[in-house]
Formats: C-alpha cells, structure tokens, sequence
C-alpha cells in the first residue's frame, strides 16, 4: 500500500511506441457472462463489453474468457459470432457452470448485480495460445471482479506480464459486492499504464489505500503519481467524467439522453476511450468521444445491441437524441 512519500514521485514512463494504425488488437480479459435482467438474459461481462463497444468502433476486439461446457456456454459463443466476435480464446470448462450474474434496475436505469460465484471465468488457464495473444496485444483491458479467484487471478497477471511495453494496460476497477481487497487493488494498479473508475470507487479505493486527498482532481493526481499512471480517468455517470494525465486535466459535463438503463455505458466509454487515447487524440478529444459513446450505450438494452453497418463515429453518435 502507498506511503505518503510514494505520492510525489515523478511519472517514468512517456507516451513512446504507441501504435496508430488504422485497426488495432484490442483484449477484453476476464469475464464472459449473462445478465440476468427482469426482460430477460443479455451478454455481458465488463471485458466482453468492452470488447463488443471495441468491435463497433472498428478495432480488432477479442474477448479472452472462459465458459461451461453447458447450454448456456454455448450460447454465449453463438451470440458472439452473431455479433462478428472470435470465439477463439473463449476457453471450455467441464467442471464449472458459465456464471451469470442477476440484475435489478432501477427507476433511473441504474443497475444492482448479485453475482454467481464459482463459475467457469474464476478458473482461467494461462495457455501458449493466450501467451501469442498478449504478445500481440495493443490493449488490454481488465478488472477486478475476474481476479477473485486465485487461479484466474494468476493468469490475468501473467498476461498482462506478457504483453509489450507499448501496450496499453487499463484496470476498469468494476469493484463489486465483496469480491476485491486493498492487496488486489494495488497489484492492478502497478500492472496498469491507464485506471477508470467512477466517483463512487474512487472514493472507496482512496479508503482502502488511504489516500489523503479530499477532493476528486487531488486524488485522481495521488492516485497516478503512486502508481505511475499514464491517466486516471473517473466517470460520473450523466454528469460526464473527470481525465487526468500528468499534463493536463480535463471535465466533461456529460450529455442528456433517454436512458434505457446503465448496463456497459461505462465499458463503452472505456472502449472509445482506448480507441481514441491510442491514435493519439487530444485529451479533450478523447473526453468527448468516451462521453459520448457511454451516451449512446445508455439509450440502448443491456450491453450488446446487435447493431448491423459501418463502425461507428463517435462524432456522429446521439446526432438523434
């Protein structure tokens, strides 16, 4: 856990060897899962979400996951060829369920999961063909929720141990029901170039680690400087989002939609966060395209709306609502 003295060290890493080609190698790490909603099941997963807004976007996403050799295993791996998905590093369990996680919404759309534990995403297998994988990886993105496990815990870190020193590392906190540890939190964050959270985990980890400041810019700056971040990014559900990088801060005040409910807006966000972040946009470029493709995603059901066409230009998203 950070000391005080750890909070003012000088940031080591510059932005150098990042790729800008026109499609990337983008891997959502962790779980594969269904929610379970009141209207029935949806695809989900913070990873798979993440993976799925990538897609859109026109980047090269693949899920890296784990499912039972179940029916519902299989229709995740249905779904996510209907999706135009790779089901290639989607590893088989026979000895665990698919996990699923029950889902409430609220009247403003905002969700509450009861989470199934045990499932086959907490036994991930560190394999050579997810080694080639991390090796190739532009981006990861990963959380805390699918380090539960000692097991996949394990293989998270080896893979992001594996991946290149120009890949981008994002740790979307995603801190759910009892199922993460100040331990957990800071080997993440020391794994990771890039943290997203929203303001209510920000507050929750500053706990944990014991963070001093009082207000979300002061620690947004501890937070990077203890762990070398390249950028702290804290979301703020409708009122937009708060990024931090060395250099610059920048707010954005979010945008006004009609909200189907919450489920993978802020994956979303990640996604074009990442998107935008490696093609070297500005930052408050990159604020503006993550703002409004977690928008977007909000207008829609659950995480995964099947969407037929071009990729999507964040510019032009919400141009109808």
């Amino acid at each position: 856990m950070p000391g005080v003295e750890m909070l003012l060290k000088p940031l080591k890493r510059e932005l150098v060897g990042r790729r800008r080609k026109s499609a990337l190698k983008l891997v959502g790490l962790g779980e594969a899962l269904w929610d379970l909603l009141p209207s029935g099941k949806q695809l989900g997963g913070a990873p798979t979400n993440f993976v799925y807004a990538s897609r859109l976007l026109g980047d090269e996403a693949i899920i890296a996951s784990r499912v039972g050799f179940d029916e519902q295993g299989q229709e995740i791996l249905n779904r996510l060829e209907r999706l135009g998905l790779s089901t290639s590093y989607v590893q088989r369990d026979d000895g665990h369920p698919t996990g699923t996680v029950h889902v409430q919404v609220d009247e403003r759309g905002r969700p509450a999961f009861m989470i199934t534990k045990d499932v086959a995403w907490d036994y991930l297998e560190w394999t050579p063909q997810w080694q080639e994988l991390a090796a190739q990886a532009d981006a990861v993105c990963f959380g805390s929720l699918a380090q539960r496990s000692p097991n996949s815990r394990k293989t998270i870190q080896r893979f992001l141990q594996t991946t290149s020193p120009a890949a981008l590392r994002v740790f979307d906190a995603n801190l759910r029901q009892s199922f993460y540890t100040a331990e957990l939190l800071c080997e993440s964050l020391k794994a990771a170039t890039i943290v997203k959270l929203n303001d209510d985990e920000l507050r929750q980890l500053s706990e944990l680690l014991k963070l001093s400041g009082k207000d979300e810019r002061t620690l947004a700056v501890q937070l990077m400087r203890a762990f070398d971040l390249e950028m702290v990014c804290i979301t703020r559900e409708a009122r937009g989002s708060l990024l931090v990088t060395e250099k610059v801060m920048t707010e954005h005040f979010g945008l006004q939609v009609k909200v189907a409910d919450t489920i993978g807006a802020g994956d979303a966000f990640t996604a074009a966060l990442v998107h935008c972040y490696l093609r070297r946009a500005s930052l408050e470029e990159v604020s503006d395209a993550a703002n409004r493709m977690g928008a977007w995603m909000a207008t829609q059901v659950g995480a995964t709306p099947l969407f037929e066409g071009q990729p999507l230009n964040v510019k032009r998203l919400l141009e109808n609502h």
